[in-house]
């Protein structure tokens, strides 16, 4: 049966830089514990029951998951042992713990899209696409993980649902939408999980929480099981600490190429010679500075994005500034776009269960209530021109890089207003993750540094429609010269942002 878990209440770490295997084994990566298991030096039961202990420790305070599988995981765990054992390797994520989102569905329990408001999921009892195929891989699904409800609405403490928190600092925010997701795998819950995003709830939980996200082209990973919110924009891709972790869990979830927007070539070509340095010579980066660098930001993402660029140039990458086409543009059609698909969705519960649903939630939806239909078909028309203007500056350049966000997480109570509604002057219009949604191109996350508070801040590598693996390899090309990525935080520190390195 289903384990139900419900949140409590509640001096930064030196600079990681290029660190020792040794040093670096010592946080648990989900490819270097592949590489453990296969070697007999940990088995999955001993990880699935390090992770419950961990659940068992952190997540009254941090609210990373709304439901725990601990028998079902420990008999996987079980099962996977057997299997390695007998010589039938799944592949990397075989015995691996998990955390799956609770928007998207699986066996063991409800889907509650963390909402006291039905949804078409909420009962049912089987998995989605992408939950069945990391069982078929041999993952261990620990449990559901905390979201924002349906995606889209900040927490709300008068609900009965946790309150997602952050392993730095549990006075701030883990980011949403994939909140647990990000603030599970930060504090050692799980080796990696599923979230999903339609204006940025993998990379900005991701880039709040100090791991690695990836959103992947459009259409490349099945969302069927997935509480919709605005079906044009949502994609499902993984969290974990490094992009050589995601880019494991993205071949189980892709999809064979099935349409033009959506080519992966099955993680081919990594540099598998740890010490070998990482050359990205002839690799052409856009370096994203117009609109990312707003008055408030917080003073340390300028040092801490020049340096990651200037780790890329290192490796032999040429950088040039370029400007995101019709980003302000394109900004707002996804707004525009997220909100009428939602409110297309939910008119009919908004009516007749107002006051079930989170204050924020409602108001965000409500706002569709102002967006004609005319409104709606020239959004489509914004992001059309976005596309075609962006895939012509990815013939200039390889990739694309930009701040993830201009801060570090906000505290909680600077989140909402007066009334519940989100904040979207002093914290939403900080990030930068919602113009990528439009446009269908892969964007991963990963962390460059810290703020002075000791809170993560956060890099998006962004490629072309189908360059899933290009933005996975540059992300780990910088991941292999720096530590920030296994940077673990103190939970048992007093202090805000108290962390460790790894």
């Amino acid at each position: 049966m289903p384990r139900h878990a419900m949140s409590g209440t509640s001096s930064p770490s030196p600079s990681p830089s290029r660190s020792s295997a040794a040093s670096r084994e010592a946080v648990r990566t989900l490819s270097g514990t592949a590489r453990a298991l296969r070697a007999g030096e940990i088995s999955s039961v001993a990880l699935t029951e390090d992770a419950i202990r961990s659940a068992d420790l952190y997540d009254p305070l941090l609210g990373s998951c709304l439901a725990r599988f601990d028998e079902t995981a420990l008999l996987a765990a079980e099962q996977a042992d057997r299997e390695l054992a007998a010589g039938l390797d799944r592949g990397p994520l075989h015995g691996i713990p998990f955390g799956i989102k609770d928007l998207i569905a699986a066996a063991e329990g409800p889907t509650t899209a963390q909402s006291l408001v039905p949804n078409p999921f909420r009962d049912t009892r089987h998995d989605a696409t992408v939950t069945a195929r990391l069982r078929a891989a041999g993952a261990v699904v620990m449990g559901k993980t905390t979201t924002m409800e349906f995606g889209c609405g900040i927490p709300d403490p008068a609900k009965p649902f946790p309150v997602p928190r952050n392993p730095y600092d549990p006075s701030a925010w883990a980011g949403g939408s994939s909140s647990g997701t990000a603030s599970g795998v930060a504090a050692g819950l799980f080796l990696a999980g599923l979230g999903s995003d339609t204006g940025g709830s993998i990379r900005m939980p991701a880039a709040f929480c100090g791991v690695t996200g990836l959103m992947p082209t459009y259409g490349l990973v099945p969302r069927d099981g997935c509480v919709p919110l605005a079906p044009s924009l949502d994609r499902i891709g993984p969290l974990a600490r490094s992009a050589r972790d995601c880019a494991a869990v993205l071949d189980v979830l892709a999809d064979p190429p099935h349409d033009g927007r959506a080519r992966w070539d099955g993680g081919s070509g990594w540099d598998d010679a740890a010490d070998r340095p990482p050359d990205l010579s002839g690799l052409r980066m856009g370096v994203v500075h117009e609109g990312h660098f707003p008055p408030g930001g917080d003073p340390a993402v300028p040092t801490a994005f020049e340096a990651a660029v200037g780790r890329l140039t290192g490796l032999g990458a040429r950088a040039c500034a370029v400007v995101l086409p019709y980003r302000a543009q394109t900004v707002q059609a996804t707004l525009a776009t997220a909100i009428s698909e939602g409110l297309a969705h939910h008119r009919g519960d908004l009516i007749e269960r107002w006051n079930d649903y989170f204050a924020a939630t409602r108001g965000l939806l409500a706002r569709a209530a102002f967006v004609s239909g005319a409104d709606y078909v020239q959004a489509q028309r914004v992001r059309r021109a976005a596309q075609r203007a962006l895939d012509a500056l990815f013939e200039e350049v390889d990739i694309v890089v930009c701040p993830t966000a201009s801060i570090g997480a906000p505290d909680l109570a600077v989140l909402s207003d007066a009334h519940g509604h989100q904040n979207d002057e002093q914290v939403f219009s900080m990030i930068h993750t919602p113009y990528w949604n439009a446009v269908g191109n892969p964007v991963l996350a990963v962390p460059i540094g810290r703020t002075g508070r000791g809170l993560p801040l956060s890099l998006q590598i962004a490629g072309p429609v189908g360059g899933d693996h290009r933005v996975l390899c540059v992300g780990d090309a910088l991941q292999r010269l720096t530590g920030w990525h296994l940077r673990v935080p103190d939970l048992a520190g007093t202090g805000p942002g108290a962390g460790r390195s790894g």
